[in-house]
């Protein structure tokens, strides 16, 4: 039976943002690739970069490199833009669509216990065998 939700006329709205889905894309795989982004998102790599770094100027994530490859960490805390919202974090609605966030450790983002920010690879051979 048609309606006004399910008849021809629905117009093509969602309830996401493309700056949802894209922090979404993100907290599933923090080292995925924006060409992946874009073609999970239906977006153009432009769109995607472009979104990329509204979330990071905004403070929602930021971005390190990994050898070749971006890896991306969702801030916690970060809350919602508008108004109606801002009293609440985004975590919750990433919890919901994706699962828990974790943050990430000094051993999972490969750092050294001796030197935060340094990471094990980075290590001289001298340094790591001592």
């Amino acid at each position: 039976m048609e309606n006004e939700h399910t008849g021809p006329r629905r117009s093509r709205w969602t309830f996401l943002t493309n700056h949802a889905r894209v922090l979404i894309a993100i907290a599933r795989d923090p080292g995925i690739r924006l060409r992946d982004i874009a073609a999970n998102c239906d977006l153009t790599e432009r769109t995607v970069q472009a979104i990329v770094t509204d979330l990071e100027a905004d403070g929602y994530l930021t971005r390190t490199r990994d050898g070749r490859r971006n890896r991306y960490v969702i801030a916690p805390g970060a809350r919602f833009r508008h108004p109606a919202e801002a009293d609440r974090e985004i975590a919750g609605l990433l919890a919901y669509l994706v699962g828990p966030l974790t943050a990430p450790t000094a051993a999972a983002a490969g750092e050294t216990h001796d030197r935060p920010g340094r990471r094990a690879d980075d290590v001289p051979a001298a340094e790591s065998s001592a």
